[in-house]
């Protein structure tokens, strides 16, 4: 544990290296605290820029990873809402700027990706034991029964309000927290290791639970059952995993089955989402929403209506189609595609497209299953929320793409650093 601490690197590395882990372990937390370590580790790289690392900047993956912005930066010249528009600009910022410094800072990330997941993931599960723990506390001073934890005054976002975030974008970080633990988990050898890892997994699978977001346990489904053997595992120990894996699988959802309010988060929920509207319900689903939304869309195709302008276009139409929650909440669309294609029309939908096959082509080319899991959760979340809208999703994706993607480039940066000593 030590090694995750005591670091031999120089004194600027160090630095970063702590400013990393730090911004890892603010994510579930306030915003404050995760934008100021950000302002920091800026200003800590440029005090120790190299000239000479500037024309790292200029490559084809910094494009992708920034590229988001630049598509609500040219959405903003034909927007209906400029004063809208901006306020996109200012929470999409750390998109560009996060590659920026990830590419310029001379901290080693292959060489330590692995000892900052880990800090990240022991972070998130000593973060699900507090919320736990605060349940728990509630439930003794009103007397409730021990059961109660599984109710819906104890779940979804009721679960995470200690913290004040949305239980669908904590459920994202702590999915990654997850998946790196069961990657340690079957690749270390140490018995003590192994059971701090298997608590862990332990702790972080009750948190997804009770968060209960069903897009994001729909992607831990498909890495736990697939990626991770096809990923991690050959022969034998392939298919004794893949029997464990969804064995287990099978007890969770069947217990979700069992447990009332999970069966209700989850499975009727999921219903209503998925059905047409009808008059007698009181919530808008979001099958209908994404309907309205894409008559929206269909109205400028090409080139959308520009950034900014969704929740003020689809105000109209929610009210219209009487869906009054949506309406009253001034709620958007809660598809990022369908987000896209509002706002920067058909080509803004193949722009983020492009960015998922990138990832998802990188992962495979690599063998990187961490990359690959980032990837389909983030798709996963992709169909039910709008994440590129809200301050923690754009974090989770710019620090997590940025740190997978530049863990992959040091042999690039050597090369690159030799041709310029060479000159």
């Amino acid at each position: 544990m030590k090694k995750l601490f005591l670091i031999t690197d120089s004194t600027a590395n160090k630095v970063s290296y702590f400013h990393v882990m730090l911004l890892l372990l603010s994510l579930p937390f306030d915003r404050f605290y995760s934008h100021l370590i950000l302002i920091s580790l800026t200003i800590h790289t440029l005090i120790n820029l190299n000239k000479k690392d500037i024309k790292l900047l200029f490559t084809l993956p910094n494009l992708i990873l920034q590229s988001v912005f630049f598509v609500t930066v040219i959405g903003t010249l034909y927007t209906i809402n400029k004063t809208q528009a901006f306020n996109e600009w200012s929470r999409q910022v750390v998109i560009l700027l996060v590659p920026v410094i990830f590419c310029l800072n001379t901290l080693d990330l292959n060489k330590y990706r692995n000892n900052l997941l880990l800090v990240f993931a022991l972070g998130c599960t000593a973060t699900i034991i507090y919320l736990y723990v605060q349940v728990f506390i509630t439930i003794k001073y009103y007397h409730l029964p021990v059961s109660a934890v599984f109710s819906s005054a104890f779940t979804n976002h009721n679960f995470s309000e200690t913290i004040d975030m949305h239980a669908t974008f904590f459920s994202m970080q702590i999915a990654v927290a997850l998946v790196y633990l069961l990657y340690a988990l079957i690749k270390e050898t140490a018995t003590d290791k192994k059971i701090l890892y298997a608590f862990g997994c332990f702790v972080l699978m009750g948190g997804i639970l009770q968060l209960s977001s069903k897009s994001v346990f729909a992607g831990l489904l498909i890495i736990v059952n697939v990626a991770i053997p096809y990923f991690l595992l050959t022969g034998r120990a392939r298919i004794k995993y893949i029997t464990v894996a969804a064995s287990l699988s099978a007890l969770i959802i069947a217990g979700i089955y069992n447990i009332d309010n999970f069966k209700s988060h989850y499975i009727t929920d999921l219903q209503k989402d998925l059905s047409k509207a009808s008059a007698n319900e009181l919530t808008d689903p979001r099958l209908a929403r994404w309907g309205v939304a894409l008559q929206l869309a269909a109205q400028a195709p090409v080139i959308g209506h520009g950034s900014g302008s969704e929740i003020q276009l689809l105000k109209e139409p929610f009210f219209q189609h009487k869906f009054y929650r949506s309406y009253l909440h001034e709620l958007n669309a809660h598809n990022q595609f369908i987000s896209f294609f509002i706002k920067t029309g058909i080509w803004g939908v193949l722009v983020y497209l492009a960015i998922l096959f990138f990832g998802f082509r990188m992962a495979t080319s690599k063998n990187d299953l961490l990359l690959f899991s980032f990837m389909v959760i983030i798709t996963a979340v992709s169909f039910s929320e709008n994440y590129l809208d809200v301050d923690k999703g754009v974090f989770f994706y710019s620090v997590f793409f940025s740190l997978f993607i530049f863990s992959h480039r040091l042999k690039i940066k050597t090369l690159e650093y030799q041709t310029v000593q060479l000159n």
